[in-house]
């Protein structure tokens, strides 16, 4: 009765664990998105003209969008 009951357990046991390694093959994780600011352009003012200088073309389709902010750096 003893060595049944002990098998019944580890093989119990064992399926759990199965069982939680599967999940963890099949759950998913979220990962934690943080932003951070990246150099991409300088802006300068010639006159009444204001020019921007990309260092990274990746942008432009945002500037052509009209999807970026404008702050002062004083303020902050």
């Amino acid at each position: 009765m003893i060595y049944s009951r002990n098998s019944f357990e580890k093989d119990i046991t064992s399926l759990y664990e199965k069982k939680f390694d599967e999940w963890k093959k099949h759950s998913t994780i979220e990962v934690e998105k943080t932003s951070h600011k990246e150099l991409v352009g300088l802006v300068y003012k010639t006159d009444y003209k204001v020019s921007i200088e990309l260092l990274d073309e990746n942008v432009q389709s945002a500037l052509t969008r009209g999807k970026f902010e404008v702050s002062n750096i004083k303020d902050k």
